[in-house]
């Protein structure tokens, strides 16, 4: 085959894309999100829960995998916050979700692109005890997406993973579909009231926002303990698992990771600071 008759195919692939649902009211996770130095568009998506659509420049650019990047993210807005973060994506080759939460281990799971899965059963139920899911009802449909079905492909079983998540109390906004691309979610998005733009700033501002949100709210989305015996422990934390993230993302050109180190350092930073300039008298 020429490389004429090539390229149209290789256009015709479906372009990546990705949302991050946090299980928080969008005014807890706005702060924490414009640290990820992504421009986003933040909404709610029912009951206690936020969604954010990002513009997908790291992928989009080809630098990165989306499963990557979005892993990373989902990872720096859940370590140290007191709500779990779950990342869905999909492109050409294949769909997945990751959940993360706190300090343990992120737990995913991936589909082809025709729908074969291509995860381990024990992850699918870490990820329903972990969000709290009935463990008889929700654990059926979880596992009948780990079987073979010919008639389901990679977005059929995103569907089936949002219907299982609808009984959690997510509800996307209209358009917020799986297996759309960057640009379509975002232009989706747009036409939801109530959207707002979560924009880089740079980091004495975004850090502001961060404290201002913790001293005007005494609990912030990153530091939960603030004020506490727990505060400067979970700071340390933070600066200890930020470090080495930063220079491993660095070595491997991990933007998203490298970004997620970078959050863990500048939150364990402002931890550390507000521990020390708010001691009890």
């Amino acid at each position: 085959m020429s490389t004429e008759q090539s390229r149209p195919a290789r256009q015709a692939r479906p372009a990546p894309g990705a949302l991050l649902l946090c299980r928080a009211e969008p005014e807890s996770v706005a702060p924490a999100a414009r640290l990820l130095r992504e421009d986003m568009l933040l909404a709610s998506a029912g009951g206690q829960w936020s969604v954010l659509v990002p513009e997908g420049r790291p992928w989009l650019g080809g630098g990165e995998p989306v499963d990557r990047v979005l892993t990373g993210w989902a990872t720096a807005l859940a370590v140290g916050a007191p709500w779990p973060v779950l990342a869905l994506w999909w492109d050409a080759d294949r769909a997945g979700f990751t959940l993360a939460s706190g300090f343990r281990r992120p737990v995913g799971y991936v589909w082809l692109a025709n729908g074969t899965p291509a995860g381990e059963d024990e992850a699918m139920r870490t990820f329903a005890g972990r969000l709290g899911l009935d463990p008889v009802l929700d654990m059926q449909s979880l596992a009948a997406l780990t079987r073979p079905d010919s008639a389901a492909d990679a977005r059929a079983r995103m569907r089936g993973l949002f219907a299982v998540l609808a009984r959690a109390g997510v509800s996307l906004p209209v358009g917020l579909a799986p297996g759309e691309d960057a640009e379509s979610l975002q232009a989706a998005a747009r036409d939801q009231p109530h959207i707002r733009l979560v924009e880089w700033s740079g980091w004495r501002h975004a850090l502001r926002a961060e404290l201002d949100a913790v001293e005007g709210r005494h609990l912030g989305p990153w530091l939960p303990w603030v004020g506490g015996p727990r505060s400067l422990a979970l700071a340390l934390a933070q600066v200890a698992a930020g470090l080495p993230l930063t220079v491993w993302g660095l070595r491997r050109r991990s933007g998203g990771w490298a970004v997620a180190g970078a959050v863990l350092l500048a939150h364990g930073a402002l931890g550390l600071a507000y521990g020390v300039t708010h001691v009890p008298d």
